[in-house]
């Protein structure tokens, strides 16, 4: 699940002093910071590389806990990708996040190897060729292979780690960007635009693209300006989670960060509602919150670093309420047709505590989830699949708004319709 996901000093009301030097704020930045730390306890399945990769970039750390988590990502995770590798499937997103995650620990990427057939290789080796497949399907499909996000995190895995990218491959990014690509659905990608941006940038410090320098300058210009007329009237840029790389990206191609900005603003009070308690969500915010982005990792050096973050023993958690809710279900299949449900559900349930119960009452609704690094996602319902292979996935809204927050983090409050609709893209 792809996502799935932003600072804009131009567009933004300008204060009187700079951003982050009121106690207020370096308090929010510490709690973003331990909550991401105490994920690392909690987290189910999978390491997950973009936490990692943000502890690694924040100001404060707790070494131990990070060096602990090192070890599960060349671990658990290591061993995925090489069963991913082993069976052909594409891997292309997780291996640069991976790489990117190493990398932000200064550890010697040269020592981490895959087997693929007979061959041991490098893991920078194997994401070139993971590249190479992507740029060929774009040949002949007009799409890669994955996604054009996950396409944009190859680039600047490589590009960081000081790889030259082939300037074919930077040239299919060029060109996604110029015939506006980057899409999920018919809606555009913040997320990928981001992504792309950030890869390209790091292309054009890098002096690799040699093709047509002009032709990357226009292709960074257009992202910075469709990133720029995503922004809302609150300051969010596309929604509340895919703020955080928008503005990763717009710092890394350069915009103006001396006054506060109506993005930064708008991540804050989101912070400060508890609106990321995904620890993906906060590894994209915590960043952009800090004024760094992804690029800082190809100067990171792993020296003299503040090791004072320690987490406190939390309270109890808070019971569950009592009061009940309905929920009605509507399943759209990829046919059109519709089967409707009702379930009562405690207040504050997550969607899928929903689900759970509803598939419990026997009424014929069933569901299969697939994990993400976003967490659970729908991968069939009433046994039908939609698939990432088949370009499908079962979209989820309330009360007709599209849902910006997975089945597992979604929490329902009060009376609605959810309708899960098997759509493509």
């Amino acid at each position: 699940m792809l996502p799935l996901v932003i600072i804009i000093g131009l567009l933004a009301f300008v204060s009187t002093k700079p951003c982050d030097t009121d106690g207020s704020n370096q308090e929010l930045l510490l709690s973003l910071n331990k909550n991401l730390l105490r994920s690392l306890a909690t987290q189910e399945g999978l390491p997950n590389p973009s936490v990692h990769l943000a502890l690694r970039l924040s100001s404060h750390h707790n070494l131990a806990k990070e060096r602990d988590n090192l070890n599960r990502l060349k671990n658990e995770l290591h061993n995925s990708i090489q069963s991913s590798l082993t069976n052909s499937q594409p891997v292309t997103g997780i291996m640069a996040l991976y790489s990117l995650a190493l990398k932000s620990s200064c550890y010697d990427l040269n020592t981490i190897t895959f087997t693929v057939g007979d061959k041991s290789e490098m893991l920078l080796t194997n994401l070139k060729k993971q590249m190479e497949q992507e740029k060929e399907h774009i040949a002949f499909s007009h799409r890669p292979l994955t996604n054009y996000y996950q396409y944009s995190l190859g680039v600047l895995a490589l590009c960081v780690s000081g790889i030259r990218v082939n300037n074919h491959v930077s040239h299919k990014l060029i060109k996604a960007a110029e015939h506006n690509n980057f899409k999920h659905g018919e809606e555009e990608s913040v997320d990928t635009q981001a992504m792309a941006g950030m890869a390209l940038q790091c292309v054009k410090d890098s002096g690799f693209y040699s093709h047509n320098p002009a032709e990357l300058d226009t292709s960074l210009e257009k992202i910075k300006q469709k990133l720029l007329e995503s922004q809302r009237t609150d300051g969010h840029i596309g929604n509340e989670f895919s703020t955080g790389l928008a503005v990763q990206a717009l710092l890394a191609m350069g915009t103006n960060v001396e006054e506060c900005a109506a993005s930064m603003e708008a991540m804050r009070t989101a912070a400060r509602s508890n609106t990321y308690h995904n620890p993906m969500a906060i590894s994209q915010t915590l960043p952009a919150l800090q004024k760094k982005s992804y690029l800082n990792v190809k100067s990171k050096e792993c020296l003299n670093e503040d090791d004072s973050l320690v987490l406190e023993i939390t309270g109890p958690t808070v019971a569950p309420s009592k009061t009940e809710v309905r929920v009605m279900v509507e399943v759209v299949t990829s046919s059109g047709a519709t089967a409707a449900y009702s379930v009562e559900v405690p207040k504050g349930s997550s969607l899928l505590d929903a689900l759970n119960l509803l598939s419990m009452k026997n009424v014929g609704f069933t569901f299969e989830l697939e994990s993400s690094l976003w967490g659970p996602f729908l991968s069939a319902v009433n046994g039908e699949q939609a698939r990432q292979s088949d370009r499908r996935y079962w979209h989820l809204s309330s009360d007709g708004i599209a849902l910006t927050e997975g089945v597992s983090d979604f929490k329902i409050d009060k009376v609605q319709k959810i309708t899960i609709q098997n759509t493509s893209y």
